[in-house]
């Protein structure tokens, strides 16, 4: 293999991990980041990651294109399936989000999500920001860029893990998601069935009473209340969802 050739292979191989890893990370794979960013962003963190990284052995990398090519692959796929199981469970924070709309009764009051460029709740919206917010003051960018150095020590260049593996990570990781969205809709699904009781009886008091139209407002304000008061919980979650990130790779790799 020529030095030239064996130089550049290492950093595609390299490069390609990492742009399939962005490609599906919340906040880098919004629609509102220019593609020429998420671009440069990634040859960038590419290029500081190929001296960083240790040199990969002769056998690891292929001297011939279709060998290659189906490294590349393989790497492409594991950035992937890392995205994929970071972004589930961030989804966590959007599905707490619907679970409090829809016991708001705030179904149907969707917008376009300047990021995402797709229908979103207001409220889902709202958690969704303030926990980028949070998790980018504490240092999440420098987490996630540690577990992609992490994924080269568990899996080196040529080294991906099989496709039951990352396909193993990825449904830990939707668990994972509707574990933490019930945890942080918990608080507010206990305040709607006191609600709730508190209708029943009122409409068994006064039964010619229409307890529809009088429980909207009464649902829309507690449910502003309640999600007013789980935005500081957004805290402790964002240290677990630290913990998790820490303990992933290495329990994929064992």
């Amino acid at each position: 293999m020529e030095p030239v050739v064996a130089r550049v292979i290492p950093f595609v191989l390299i490069l390609g991990r990492i742009s399939a890893f962005f490609a599906v990370l919340p906040l880098w794979s919004f629609r509102g980041v220019p593609m020429h960013i998420r671009a440069a962003l990634a040859l960038i963190v590419s290029l500081v990651f190929a001296f960083l990284l240790p040199v990969a052995p002769a056998t690891a990398v292929p001297n011939h294109l279709l060998g290659a090519a189906l490294v590349l692959v393989r790497e492409m796929l594991c950035g992937l399936a890392l995205g994929l199981a970071v972004a589930l469970v961030f989804a966590a924070i959007r599905q707490t989000g619907e679970i409090i709309q829809i016991q708001m009764g705030l179904a149907d009051a969707e917008i376009i999500d300047p990021l995402s460029g797709n229908e979103s709740e207001p409220v889902g919206l709202l958690f969704e920001m303030a926990f980028l917010v949070l998790f980018l003051a504490a240092g999440g960018h420098h987490l996630l860029l540690a577990m992609i150095m992490r994924s080269y020590e568990v899996f080196p260049i040529g080294q991906t893990p099989s496709v039951a593996v990352m396909a193993s990570a990825i449904l830990q990781a939707g668990s994972l998601m509707l574990v933490f969205g019930l945890k942080l809709a918990a608080p507010l699904l206990a305040g709607f069935l006191l609600l709730a009781v508190a209708l029943a009886a009122l409409a068994r008091a006064l039964p010619e009473m229409n307890i529809l139209l009088a429980s909207l407002p009464l649902r829309v304000g507690l449910g502003f209340i309640l999600a007013a008061a789980l935005v500081p919980a957004l805290g402790d979650f964002t240290a677990q969802i630290a913990d998790w990130l820490n303990r992933f790779l290495p329990a994929a790799g064992a």
